[in-house]
């Protein structure tokens, strides 16, 4: 099934939460808001395209569960639902602009049954657009790969963090579909180990080699000619830098010190076209996730915990971001990605 779906019959948000994996899967449902921010911030929902369908469908939630009796009264319910769900994750862009999609197709609804209509619709088809525009990213990604390679990622940007296929890892899938022979190493991506819960589970479902390692043996196996390029996902992409999951901004310092190609992999949909570094606020999360692995106390309960859950990685480490639009080489003009 899908990451993250709406189910018709009960006006429900589906979603497999990844929060078990790779020890059990389990598909939950969302009846209400509330577990759907839980959902978010829980990161039981994760990867910037899944989160943006889950703002869609956020939306769609809160449209449903609404007893308001006339429009002006749904759109205030559903401006309030906007705000809490973009509140729960803010660096990824794609949340954002997911609830923003909806709330502007909203206008043309006529009536309050127009409106949850609507917001149903356009959930649905932000979802459905993931999985098309992700192949064709796959599709020109692909490219960049030669049969033989081993291509090196960090956190987890496949299936799960997608609605279907993947961004990075679906660089990944669609080379294989083409023929080619592609060996991945996955870093595990502390604190919460999305690489070695997630990527390599995905990888494995589709038998295509996968070898796990720690965060901090990047540079090693660099420096050992072990990998030949590294292609990564995306939670926003500004001007100067690209935000993804804390570590990315290491991982990039080391392929370029050992001429490695560094790839970024993300929709168009992850652009901040008016964006820049210091303008983004980049999330931090419990400090218990370093303090604690599950139930087992890893450090001091009182030692002080910095634990944001992204870096920036400059544009001049990043060889070519690829795109549903096309690939895109430095130096990086935004206004072509729109095209």
């Amino acid at each position: 099934m899908r990451s993250i779906d709406w189910n018709d019959e009960s006006k429900t948000v589906i979603m497999i939460d990844q929060t078990l994996l790779p020890g059990e899967y389990k598909v939950i449902e969302c009846k209400t808001l509330s577990t759907l921010c839980e959902a978010i911030s829980s990161l039981r929902v994760r990867g910037a395209p899944a989160l943006g369908a889950a703002g869609g469908f956020g939306i769609a939630l809160a449209a449903t569960l609404s007893s308001a009796a006339s429009m002006d009264a749904l759109v205030k319910d559903l401006e309030v639902a906007a705000a809490t769900i973009k509140a729960t994750r803010p660096t990824a862009v794609n949340l954002a602009w997911a609830v923003d999609r909806v709330m502007h197709a909203i206008q043309d609804a006529y009536n309050v049954d127009g409106i949850r209509d609507v917001t149903i619709e356009e959930a649905m088809r932000i979802a459905d657009e993931d999985v098309i525009i992700n192949k064709k990213l796959g599709e020109y990604g692909a490219k960049l790969l030669d049969d033989g390679d081993t291509v090196m990622t960090h956190c987890n940007a496949g299936k799960m963090a997608c609605v279907d296929w993947g961004t990075a890892l679906g660089v990944i899938r669609s080379a294989v579909l083409a023929g080619k022979e592609i060996n991945v190493i996955a870093c595990e991506t502390r604190p919460l180990n999305q690489g070695g819960r997630i990527t390599t589970w995905e990888l494995m479902q589709d038998n295509i080699p996968v070898k796990l390692i720690t965060d901090s043996m990047s540079g090693h196996v660099m420096r050992k000619g072990m990998v030949d390029k590294v292609i990564v996902g995306a939670d926003r992409i500004t001007e100067d830098v690209v935000f993804n999951k804390i570590g990315t901004y290491t991982h990039s310092v080391i392929a370029k010190e050992h001429e490695v190609p560094f790839y970024v992999a993300a929709p168009v949909s992850t652009f901040d076209f008016d964006g820049w570094e210091e303008s983004v606020k980049i999330e931090l999360r419990d400090p218990d996730e370093l303090r604690f692995f599950g139930k087992e106390q890893l450090a001091p309960i009182d030692v002080d915990v910095y634990n944001p859950a992204f870096d920036a990685t400059p544009m001049e480490n990043i060889s070519a971001i690829i795109t549903e639009n096309g690939i895109f080489e430095p130096p990086f003009l935004l206004d072509e990605v729109k095209m």
